[in-house]
């Protein structure tokens, strides 16, 4: 068997965490600068304009300035390679880089919500905004939505789960800008309280979403196993390695956005060890190579032809 066929596993992996941190870090400092300018002119004209939504998403645009520091601090850290304190690598940072982000979503959209929640207690001190919160929410909608696109083909490009959760971050904003767009509106047709019954609805919004970033995060820093759409395909990969007669027992727990994995592999009884060998590590490769896999562990189990065993009266026998 000739194992110069298949790239070594150590390089694949590096690389691709390479690429990962590399776009992570040039499409996050894109966003910084976006939503420094976006924070900077939310705020400031929506205290001028006495407009409650627009200062909301401002806070909610700050709120997303931490959370890219966040994903750079976690991207620095995940392209590191193995060590003596963490044999697997350091992926994981990944991981509790979107619970971070997840824990200060929720934690920025309770407070929006309170805020929200005592203006409309006394709806008689609502004031009228001035049309300039209008112009900026307009800019900002405009700019977060661009954002958004940008990201998530950066994301999508090197497969990176912390990116897509920041991205769809990036599209919560616009959303919420075009909420607060609308809540300005209302209030200069007249509705005063439709400026912080927006500042209400982008508070929601917020908090669903940091919610949801936090569970899926903690879940993955839980050992959860991936979609058994890619357990099968990983299963299909060993299967189909020359030598390998059947495959039991895959399991799969996440690694930052790699996957370990651990496979049982049958393989003919008869032949030596070290052939057994041969097989196991060129099945290892194969699902590296094709495969997000960080980590493959393999057990060889025996298969006995039924043929043979029915000849000596015997039952197949599989190992465990």
């Amino acid at each position: 068997m000739n194992f110069a066929d298949f790239p070594d596993e150590h390089e694949i992996a590096e690389h691709s965490a390479g690429e990962r941190a590399r776009a992570a870090a040039r499409s996050t400092w894109v966003s910084v600068v976006v939503n420094i300018v976006l924070v900077a002119l939310q705020i400031s004209v929506g205290i001028f304009s006495k407009s409650q939504a627009l200062i909301a998403d401002g806070i909610h645009s700050l709120s997303d300035l931490l959370g890219d520091f966040v994903v750079l601090f976690a991207g620095h850290h995940s392209k590191k390679g193995a060590d003596e304190d963490h044999p697997y690598g350091h992926q994981r940072f990944e991981n509790a880089a979107s619970l971070a982000l997840g824990v200060l979503l929720l934690t920025v959209g309770a407070g929006m919500l309170w805020s929200a929640l005592q203006k409309l207690e006394n709806p008689g001190a609502i004031a009228s905004v001035h049309v300039s919160a209008l112009w900026i929410a307009g800019v900002a909608l405009v700019s977060k939505e661009l954002l958004f696109r940008y990201m998530l083909a950066a994301a999508k490009r090197v497969k990176s789960g912390m990116l897509v959760a920041n991205a769809w971050h990036a599209r919560s904003d616009a959303a919420s800008s075009l909420v607060v767009a609308v809540g300005i509106i209302g209030n200069l047709a007249g509705y005063p309280m439709l400026d912080p019954i927006a500042a209400l609805i982008v508070g929601l919004m917020v908090a669903k979403m940091g919610w949801g970033f936090g569970w899926d995060a903690l879940h993955d820093l839980m050992d959860r196993a991936v979609d058994q759409e890619e357990v099968d395909a990983i299963r299909r990969t060993l299967v189909e390695t020359p030598g390998v007669h059947s495959v039991h027992d895959v399991r799969t727990r996440k690694m930052g956005d790699m996957i370990v994995v651990d496979a049982h592999i049958e393989v003919d009884a008869a032949i030596s060890v070290e052939a057994g060998h041969d097989i196991a590590v060129i099945a290892r490769q194969r699902v590296m190579q094709r495969h997000r896999v960080l980590n493959l562990l393999t057990h060889v189990d025996p298969w006995k032809r039924p043929d043979l065993d029915h000849q000596a009266g015997m039952s197949p026998v599989r190992a465990d």
